[in-house]
């Protein structure tokens, strides 16, 4: 079973900026969107960017080295040259404090 484990305080997430974390072996991106806290696999599944480090936009998180898009809600990968989706991750908000399923 995964364990929840503590990310940031709601209040540090910007609306539409990703933050890249580590949880054990796993690299996470944290978004705000309009509607929700999303988490998905931080890796791009082209060319193994960080997905964190690139830029967001109307719910798509696009890859800083090749411009690979995917959809932060699904992990869809959107756009060329990513074929493959990318894991989402539950998220949750206790107290201010933003929580994610790994």
């Amino acid at each position: 079973m995964a364990d929840w484990h503590r990310v940031a305080a709601e209040a540090e997430l910007k609306p539409e900026t990703p933050l890249g974390i580590r949880i054990g072996d796993v690299q996470v991106a944290v978004v705000r969107l309009a509607d929700g806290i999303f988490a998905i696999n931080d890796v791009c599944t082209h060319e193994f960017a960080l997905l964190s480090e690139g830029f967001c936009e109307d719910g798509k998180l696009e890859c800083p080295l090749h411009q690979a898009c995917f959809d932060i809600r699904t992990g869809r990968a959107l756009s060329e040259p990513a074929e493959v989706d990318v894991a989402t991750y539950p998220t949750k908000v206790e107290n201010g404090a933003v929580f994610v399923q790994v």
